[in-house]
């Protein structure tokens, strides 16, 4: 059982551990792998996420039985693609406990609660998570030799 939580600015310590971690950023080693959130990023990453949002949403996904975070969820407004993309991260030690399902579909929640119609992702092409969006509800828009776009109708 989880929870989406808003997280304090303190508790962006779990996202740096998130992103830093090699286990849990494989996913993303064709892109460069952990990604660096130094403590100097996060008054502004914090500002622009959390207390002035403008077409974004982030929580961490919060585990209600141990009373931990497990991984985050978002989506945010992409200018670019004229749609909004979801991204769901589960920490390494976590996956394949149903976390990410869970957390996939909480968030499409939420999404659906603020009015928005459709959600897509982006996935890498040799990501395993394309299942869990499958399950979820996401169809297959196109794919290219670097990701699929998926696609959800909420």
């Amino acid at each position: 059982m989880i929870r989406l939580i808003k997280p304090n600015y303190n508790d962006l310590v779990f996202r740096q551990e998130l992103l830093s971690d090699s286990d849990t950023m494989s996913y993303n080693e064709n892109y460069g792998g952990t990604i660096n959130f130094p403590k100097e990023k996060w008054k502004n990453w914090y500002d622009r996420w959390i207390i002035n949002p403008n077409k974004k949403f982030y929580r961490y996904i919060y585990d209600i039985n141990t009373d931990g975070f497990v991984g985050e969820a978002s989506f945010h407004y992409d200018d670019e693609l004229n749609c909004y993309v979801c991204s769901i991260i589960i920490k390494a030690c976590y996956r394949g406990l149903g976390f990410g399902r869970e957390g996939l579909l909480a968030l499409l929640n939420e999404a659906k609660n603020l009015g928005i119609t459709e959600i897509y992702d982006n996935i890498a092409i040799d990501n395993n998570s394309i299942s869990l969006f499958m399950m979820c509800g996401f169809k297959e828009v196109y794919r290219n030799d670097e990701f699929i776009m998926v696609k959800n109708i909420l």
